[in-house]
């Protein structure tokens, strides 16, 4: 016969074992806080045009990014490379000014990135570029907080996909609701 003891360490050891997986299906993974959309403002592009490539990162409610001018050495900044295929040139990433926002955990204010934010990397498509529909990876770096915990960094794969045509003479304007003279328009 099993003794009561028993059987209250057996139900202990139990919760005790299903404890963590319900702590951690309570905090969400990096990758899951930020939603990362791309799109490129020309489509196509012609061969020998200059167009923009918008990374929007629609940031959880309750969450926020270090922004790209950080406001302390210790914490990472948001970062987006790029992998440029043979017959495309980039240019340095406009990243959206942050705002400073006070936390418990922080003597002084930190700048971050909170809602949604676009990042904008002007791109050359030269006159070698390959014809036909272009894959840029992109590496986006960040690391998400909510005012109680910071989860680890994480690094995102990304593909731009742009067309590229011969002539600019099919070269049209896309995505007019984010591409503005390099702005975003919210």
């Amino acid at each position: 016969m099993i003794s009561s003891k028993t059987i209250f360490f057996v139900t202990l050891l139990g919760l005790c074992a299903a404890l963590p997986h319900v702590v951690t299906s309570q905090i969400p993974s990096g990758r899951d806080v930020v939603k990362p959309e791309i799109y490129a403002s020309l489509d196509p592009a012609a061969r020998g045009s200059s167009f923009q490539i918008a990374v929007v990162m629609k940031i959880r409610p309750g969450f926020h990014v270090n922004a790209r001018e950080k406001s302390e050495d210790y914490l990472i900044a948001t970062d987006l490379k790029s992998e440029l295929p043979a017959g495309f040139k980039a240019g340095e990433v406009a990243y959206p000014k942050g705002k400073l926002e006070k936390f418990a955990f922080s003597k002084i204010p930190l700048n971050v990135y909170q809602d949604t934010v676009t990042l904008f990397m002007p791109v050359t498509a030269l006159a070698n570029a390959p014809l036909g529909e272009q894959h840029i990876p992109l590496k986006l770096r960040y690391q998400a907080c909510s005012s109680e915990i910071c989860l680890p960094p994480v690094t995102l794969t990304l593909d731009a996909v742009v067309n590229v045509a011969a002539s600019t003479s099919v070269s049209k304007p896309a995505h007019a609701e984010i591409f503005r003279n390099g702005e975003s328009r919210r």
